[in-house]
């Protein structure tokens, strides 16, 4: 299975459909079924300081070094002046992300929580988890 590893609250924001975009420097030709790995890296200082982001996860604990659900990538699109301003539009997804021109937005769609959390450790990148 292919996997994504996110520093939370991304990864538990994604399984609560949260968040559909997952914003990133780098881009993917992997279109398929993703499953989403919450990392054991601690919160960035700058993100527990965003009061809304953190509001949108206060009702739910986080998942730190667990595969926690499954989605599809469906597709995977060069961030330009003109699709951030649309993303503004949808505030939530927006303070979720980091959009900047010449990032790449990565479309989830089909978010599925898994049963039981499979603990392991992350990579990064797209990796392949046995």
């Amino acid at each position: 299975m292919k996997v994504l590893s996110l520093t939370e609250p991304c990864a538990t924001l994604i399984k609560e459909k949260k968040k559909l975009i997952e914003t990133r420097s780098w881009k993917t030709n992997y279109r398929g079924e993703l499953y989403i790995h919450a990392s054991s890296t601690k919160i960035p200082k700058e993100w527990r300081e965003n009061k809304e982001l953190m509001n949108l996860v206060n009702d739910f604990p986080l998942n730190y070094g667990n595969i926690i659900c499954k989605c599809e990538l469906t597709n995977c699109i060069k961030m330009t002046p003109e699709f951030i301003k649309n993303i503004k539009n949808n505030h939530q997804e927006y303070i979720c992300g980091i959009y900047e021109i010449g990032r790449y937005a990565w479309i989830l769609e089909n978010i599925e929580v898994l049963k039981e959390p499979i603990p392991t450790k992350g990579h990064l990148g797209v990796w392949n988890y046995e």
